[in-house]
């Protein structure tokens, strides 16, 4: 069972895969900076110096027995723009990558040329048509 694990995990599209998540979380944390911390900065300034993170209603107040409970609007906002930045990224990336498969089709690709008994065959059929 070792021996088969083994040979699955080494398999070619499983390391790539591995890759492809690790990369991609990667991708993650830096999606959430940039909207954190250079696109909500401005888009508060411009709002009147609004801190999306700190956008929330209040549902229960805090209480000594309990803390209070908050629908964090604000930071479903900032999560929203994280989503757009991913998923545009993405579209752009398989965009890229259709059009790049889309012209290796298109492109005609040359036919072998023929063998040299084929080509003798050709000389004397245009010689007996003389």
């Amino acid at each position: 069972m070792l021996k088969e694990f083994q040979q699955f995990a080494m398999r070619g599209n499983v390391v790539d895969m591995a890759v492809g998540i690790i990369i991609g979380a990667s991708f993650g944390t830096i999606v959430k900076s940039l909207v954190d911390d250079i696109i909500m900065p401005p888009i508060g300034i411009l709002l009147g110096g609004v801190d999306f993170s700190d956008i929330a209603v209040t549902l229960r107040q805090a209480t000594t027995e309990s803390e209070a409970v908050t629908m964090n609007i604000g930071l479903f906002i900032n999560s929203v723009i994280s989503f757009v930045i991913v998923a545009l990224a993405v579209f752009f990336l398989i965009k890229g990558l259709n059009s790049m498969k889309k012209k290796q089709e298109e492109a005609p690709a040359e036919a072998p040329p023929p063998p040299q008994d084929i080509l003798l065959l050709q000389e004397i059929r245009d010689l007996l048509k003389k």
